[in-house]
Order: structure tokens, then C-alpha cells, then sequence
């Protein structure tokens, strides 16, 4: 007996020996507002359904509702793990339709809060990773050391997590040296954290046992699925617009591009890991270049770019964030914006390399593709 069910506009069969299940949306393990919907033949995944929306509030049209300036502390509420980078995406582009040039001083500022935030978005990562497959110390440490992040974002911007730091045209204020000096101890003690985490992980049988082998996610099916950032690095594909496009100041400064060859869920626990090293090194480099001067271009304060249109990307946490955005030359509000987030494309491709694998393990897969449901309802 084969029965039919509908619903979300999908059509699905299940035979006698195969059941649905509902995987969230109020599920712990979905991390967000996420629900999955699991056709199983016993402890075996055969077909996965993602079903999203359940935060949709229409960023998209409510940007096209409000002036330029409005826009850049919406654009917190999608990746409200990654607020700095979303920011950041959004002004390069309005910046590239003024055709705006940007003081050194706030070109080196961005970048140390876009890789902090990239800092603290992997240590959240390690911590909700750690917690799926049953680490409640992972969790904690994950956490504590988070903390220490973000109070220095905060001293930037003056907020813990929605920022609103980036303004069109430089960044919202300056920072001091004794900003600095604490950064860089703090920078230090993370790096002796880190330790901490290898020893905690690397050398942990039951972690190891529980992430080799599983989600195998091939390179030539990330590309083609659109997977972006460390999804794909931990598949071997050495691909980061910080390299291969790239933006702000990017190109003045020394840093791995970090990629795996594994294609499974340890490597992409290690690939994150291994990529906080990397962003402290950035910083490093950021805080011992950093010139004095102004941290704004000039900039009207009725923004009203040319008719054009326009699209911009950066590397966030999680993937290619873009921005598109066309102008019609008239009104101080965008004719229409439209976000590229990597969440979505790497949701997208979860079904189709999870097939076959046991339901306990799929946790741990859905763990290392570290999705932002914020980031894909927008």
C-alpha cells in the first residue's frame, strides 16, 4: 500500500514500511525556526523536506520602504550572528552606486569588526555543534569564549549583537588605542582557548567517530548546488572572495585560505576552527596598520545614488553574502533590493547529500552545515 500526502506544494509516497517524521520547527537541533520533514524506512533517512518561512518578515520589501540609511539596521536581523558582515555587504554596495571612496582608517576598522564577528560567529558554531552531539562542556566553552568577542564589539559599536556599525560612506565612530591593546590580549587568550578546543575535539574518540564519514558532501555537488564558504572549503574547493574578489582592504593582508579535503561533517567542524586562527591573524595585521585620519567620506545627507544598478559581495561566516540593488535615479529608497544569502543555498543542498544516512546522525549533519534560519526566512 502506497500513500500520497501533500503539503507545502510538495507531493510525497510512503510505503508500508516507511514513515514521516516531523523534525522541528520547535526541535532544539534545527537551529532556528526550521522544519524538516523525514521520510524513514526504520532508523534510515530516504527523503528529506525542508520546510521553511516560519520567520519570514519580509526584509526585502521593507527595505524597499525605507531611505538608504534605514536600511543598515535591518540588515542586522537577517544573519543576527553575523551583523558586522551584513552591514558590510549592504554599504559596499551603496557605496559602489555613489561611487564613494573610503578613508583608510574605516577601511581598516571594518575589517577588524567583520573578523571579529567572523570569530565569534565559529565559536557560537563550536558550541551549538558540540551541544548536538551531546557536549555540554563544548557548549560552555564555546559560549565563555564568545563572550570575550563580543564585549569588544560591543565597545565598537555599543551594542552586543545587532551593531549598526557600518554607515555608507565609513563606520559609525572611532575606537581608541587602549581599544586595541585589549583586543590583542584577548586575541591571546583565545589562542591558548583554542588549544583547549583541539585537545577537547581532535583528540576525542567518541567526537571523532561521531563526525568522520558522515554528511559527505562531494566538490563537484557543492558547486553545483551553490554551496559557499567553509561548506565548500571543508570539500576541498579553495574558494573565499576574500581571495579570489576581493573587497575593502582585503588584498593588503596575509592569510590561509583553509580548506579539507574530508567533505564530511569533521571537516567541517575543522575547517571553522582552524579559520578563528586565521581571522586573528587578520586582525593582528588590521590593529598593527591602522592609520590615523578620518573614519567618513563626505556624504550627502539625502543619499540619492544614479540610476544604476549594482552587486556586491563579501564572506561571511557562513558563505557569499550579496547585495543587489537597483536604483532609478529619483527616490532616496532602493527601486529594489535583493539579498543573496549563503544559508539558503547550503539548506538547499542538505537534502541531497544526506540520503541513506541514519536519523542520529543526520543532527550532526544538519549541525555542520551551521545555518541561520534569520538568514533564510528574511
Amino acid at each position: 500500500m502506497v500513500l500520497k500526502y501533500r503539503f507545502e506544494g510538495y507531493e510525497i509516497e510512503v510505503k508500508d514500511n516507511e514513515i514521516l517524521l516531523n523534525l522541528g520547527p520547535q526541535h532544539p537541533s534545527t537551529h532556528g525556526l526550521c522544519r524538516l520533514v523525514i521520510k524513514m524506512e526504520g532508523e534510515k533517512v530516504k527523503e528529506i523536506i525542508p520546510v521553511i518561512g516560519y520567520l519570514h518578515r519580509g526584509v526585502e520589501k521593507i527595505c524597499e520602504n525605507r531611505s538608504y540609511i534605514q536600511i543598515i539596521p535591518i540588515t542586522d536581523r537577517m544573519d543576527y550572528l553575523s551583523s558586522m558582515n551584513n552591514n558590510f555587504a549592504y554599504v559596499l554596495a551603496v557605496e559602489e552606486l555613489l561611487g564613494l571612496k573610503i578613508p583608510e582608517r574605516a577601511e581598516y576598522l571594518r575589517v577588524i569588526a567583520a573578523e571579529l564577528n567572523r570569530i565569534a560567529s565559529h565559536l557560537l558554531f563550536i558550541a551549538t555543534f558540540g551541544m548536538d552531539i551531546g557536549s555540554f562542556t563544548a557548549f560552555m566553552y564555546g559560549f565563555r569564549d564568545r563572550e570575550m568577542i563580543l564585549d569588544l564589539l560591543e565597545e565598537m559599536a555599543g551594542a552586543r549583537m545587532l551593531y549598526n556599525y557600518m554607515r555608507i560612506g565609513g563606520v559609525k565612530r572611532d575606537v581608541g588605542k587602549e581599544f586595541f591593546e585589549r583586543c590583542l590580549k584577548v586575541l591571546d587568550k583565545l589562542e591558548e582557548k583554542l588549544k583547549d578546543y583541539e585537545r577537547f575535539f581532535l583528540e576525542n574518540e567518541l567526537f571523532i567517530n561521531r563526525t568522520k564519514g558522515i554528511g559527505i558532501l562531494k566538490p563537484e555537488d557543492a558547486i553545483k548546488l551553490g554551496v559557499t564558504g567553509p561548506n565548500l572549503r571543508a570539500s576541498g574547493v579553495k574558494y573565499d572572495i576574500r581571495r579570489v574578489d576581493p573587497y575593502s582592504i582585503y588584498d593588503r593582508f596575509d592569510f590561509n585560505v583553509i580548506t579539507d579535503n574530508g567533505c564530511d561533517s569533521y571537516a567541517r567542524f575543522i575547517v571553522r576552527l582552524k579559520e578563528i586562527k586565521e581571522s586573528m591573524k587578520i586582525v593582528r595585521q588590521a590593529i598593527r596598520d591602522i592609520p590615523e585620519g578620518d573614519i567618513s567620506a563626505r556624504v550627502p545627507k539625502v543619499i540619492r545614488p544614479p540610476e544604476g544598478e549594482v552587486y556586491s559581495r563579501v564572506e561571511s561566516p557562513r558563505g557569499e553574502l550579496g547585495v543587489y540593488i537597483y536604483s532609478d535615479g529619483k527616490s532616496d529608497k532602493p527601486y529594489r533590493i535583493k539579498f543573496r544569502v549563503p544559508s539558503f543555498a547550503n539548506l538547499s543542498a542538505f537534502p541531497h547529500f544526506n540520503k541513506g544516512i541514519m536519523l542520529a546522525d543526520l543532527i550532526v549533519s544538519f549541525a555542520s552545515i551551521d545555518i541561520v534560519l534569520g538568514d533564510i526566512d528574511r
